[in-house]
């Protein structure tokens, strides 16, 4: 192992640096960029949510949420940079270095937290993700040799260790801007499981003969089942559209002119408009083909069984897709504890200096000591964490309504504010702060619910 160069040069620890680092991305990329992050785990329990809420209040969930994303995108886009969101000059790095130039540190500390615990959140939730799809590939081969009503029972403990391994070794990518090409093939994968399961849904409805289903939703032996059963969905759909944790990165990858605020926006309508299309159709069919017994994850729960190859090529998409997407919620978190630990330390040799390691048989590569600690410590942690509580809906339930409100409402909405000088009691003014008010106790329902329904299967 020889020393390479500095890391305190690098764009995540310089921010001069960072100014001037080459930008090549384009509406296309940050559209690849968007749906990897957007359309992961989320989509799964998307058929399952509609069938707590029923044939109304299901469809009108998810439009809700897309459009509170949509806002909250257009907000977001214009605080890249500051004070003009046009021409800058300052350039914010990260969704938490938006807030701090705009509602200061207090602010951005209350803002890192979320940030940090949802893109936290995302790695622990992909990670059980990534055991659940090899299983069901396990599970749909046995059931076709061995019948439906056959014991296929298969542990999940190895294909968590083992997607924690893959992520040890992307997690060594540089940074955000190296893994454009990671995020077009799990774009590209998640497209593709999405029209799987949206193919087998209008399969089984067409060999029903009938639409399943009801205006009520699932029928529960109390009320109280009920209300819970509702909140975690609440908190499933918000999940689904986790956008705001990385817009601002992604923002950060786009080349100009035109300006990074009108691509962001453009790129945003068209992803928006994608995933929330999918999700509908995903939600509806898979509502519509099992009715009261939707299961948790529309493609992993066997309410499929046949044709098994098709299956198992859907389960193999969702794991390829969580590869990338687990790297997309990864990198800014690991910028920013970067970035912290190198100001905090700015005279340590061993935190700013890259080394080149040459194995045989392989191409040199960079290591950096705090990048291959922290990293390592981060991707063990979430591994650990989904193996305690691989519960899938609980768990998507809790993040999302942990975070969405936050930062899909409160700040962008604040920072708009501050920016564009918004005098209060103005009609503006009344329209956002009533918008963000409404969706409080919605989003707050949803995590009750949600971490009694995680508690619940824990004890189980």
């Amino acid at each position: 192992m020889e020393e390479a160069h500095s890391s305190n040069q690098t764009p995540l620890l310089n921010n001069k640096h960072h100014n001037h680092l080459h930008r090549t991305g384009n509406v296309w990329t940050a559209v690849a960029h968007i749906i990897t992050g957007v359309i992961g785990a989320g989509v799964l329990s998307l058929a399952w949510s509609m069938a707590q809420l029923g044939w109304i209040a299901g469809p009108l969930a998810m439009v809700l949420f897309a459009s509170v994303t949509l806002i909250s995108t257009y907000l977001l886009c214009n605080c890249y940079k500051t004070p003009d969101p046009e021409v800058g000059p300052v350039r914010n790095r990260s969704y938490i270095d938006a807030v701090n130039m705009n509602l200061g540190k207090t602010n951005a500390r209350v803002c890192g937290l979320f940030v940090q615990v949802g893109l936290y959140g995302m790695g622990i939730a992909y990670t059980i993700t990534s055991a659940i799809s090899p299983r069901a590939i396990q599970k749909s081969n046995c059931y076709h040799n061995e019948g439906h009503n056959a014991e296929c029972y298969f542990g999940d403990a190895q294909y968590m260790l083992a997607f924690g391994v893959v992520q040890l070794i992307l997690s060594q990518i540089n940074n955000f801007h190296n893994i454009q090409w990671l995020s077009v093939v799990a774009a590209f994968m998640s497209f593709a499981y999405s029209i799987v399961g949206l193919g087998l849904g209008i399969a089984k409805v067409v060999g029903n003969g009938y639409i399943k289903g009801s205006i009520r939703g699932i029928s529960t032996s109390t009320t109280g089942e009920k209300v819970w059963l509702v909140s975690q969905a609440l908190g499933d759909i918000a999940f689904a559209y986790p956008y705001s944790l990385i817009l601002i990165e992604i923002q950060d990858t786009l080349k100009s002119p035109p300006s990074e605020k009108d691509t962001m926006k453009t790129a945003s309508i068209i992803s928006i408009s994608a995933t929330t299309f999918f999700y509908l159709c995903c939600g509806a069919l898979g509502y519509a083909a099992f009715g009261d017994k939707t299961p948790g994850n529309l493609l992993t729960g066997f309410g499929f069984y046949e044709p098994y190859w098709l299956i198992d090529f859907a389960n193999m998409c969702i794991v390829l897709h969580l590869v990338g997407g687990y790297q997309v919620y990864s990198q800014p978190l690991f910028a920013n504890v970067e970035k912290w630990v190198s100001v905090k330390f700015p005279d340590s040799g061993i935190i700013h200096k890259d080394f080149k390691l040459k194995l045989p048989l392989l191409p040199a590569f960079k290591l950096n000591v705090l990048r291959l600690c922290f990293r390592t410590i981060f991707v063990a942690s979430t591994t650990i964490i989904a193996m305690l509580f691989p519960y899938f809906n609980q768990v998507l339930g809790v993040l999302g309504g942990i975070y969405f409100w936050p930062l899909s409402i409160y700040f962008p909405v604040q920072m708009y504010f501050k920016q564009r000088n918004v005098e209060a009691w103005s009609l503006k003014w009344v329209m956002l702060q009533s918008f963000s008010l409404v969706c409080l106790p919605l989003t707050l329902f949803a995590l009750v619910g949600s971490i009694e329904g995680l508690i619940t299967a824990r004890l189980k």
